[in-house]
């Protein structure tokens, strides 16, 4: 579980599983109000996180509170995107490989 999202960005280049990585290969910017951005890379199995804005290929933006509900498995994050806690912009594809990478 993760206290903070800086703490959920931090480790999650150290705790990604490469299994689940196998075949995608696209760009994330998460824009987390009240925490900061972070772009997310993922390649060939690997994944990169950087702190900052940048191009990618999907945007999620969500409050800090909803994003750790969802990460912690406390918000399912469908529900969450129906009802406006989160907000998805560019490849709604790479969107849903979301729930099963992380």
């Amino acid at each position: 579980m993760a206290a903070s999202v800086n703490e959920f960005f931090d480790g999650l280049e150290a705790h990604a599983d490469a299994e689940k990585l196998a075949g995608v290969d696209t760009t994330y910017l998460f824009e987390i109000d009240g925490a900061g951005e972070w772009v997310v890379a993922i390649h060939e199995g690997h994944l990169h996180v950087t702190e900052g804005s940048g191009e990618a290929d999907c945007v999620v933006a969500a409050s800090a509170d909803t994003f750790l509900q969802i990460v912690n498995g406390e918000q399912n994050p469908t529900s969450a995107y129906m009802t406006g806690k989160i907000k998805i912009k560019g490849d709604m594809g790479a969107a849903m490989k979301l729930q099963k990478i992380f």
